[in-house]
């Protein structure tokens, strides 16, 4: 599937609502584990470090040379931080790391 299919939209409304609807954090960790392959579910890890390291204020060089990231993937993610729509933010409170 291409990244402007339409079913693209489709498939990640579905998904977000099962996983908001499952209370059951370990059930969702081997949903991820058994859908992803291991490289993408340490792609997703290494997101998520990411964002929580942005969050605790850590400078970017540190957080390249901790996680391995390159500085346009952790500029985009400061970009996505001060976003007004504040995902990133509502998901670290919601996981309790706000």
């Amino acid at each position: 599937m291409k990244k402007d299919d339409p079913r693209v939209e489709e498939n990640l409304d579905e998904l977000s609502a099962a996983l908001a609807n499952t209370r059951d954090a370990a059930l969702i960790k081997k949903f991820l584990r058994r859908l992803l392959t291991p490289a993408e579910a340490a792609d997703i890890a290494a997101r998520w470090a990411l964002v929580k390291a942005l969050e605790q204020k850590i400078p970017q060089r540190r957080i390249a040379e901790i996680l391995g990231l390159s500085l346009c993937k952790i500029t985009r993610g400061s970009r996505e931080m001060k976003n007004p729509d504040q995902a990133f933010k509502k998901m670290l409170a919601a996981a309790g790391k706000s």
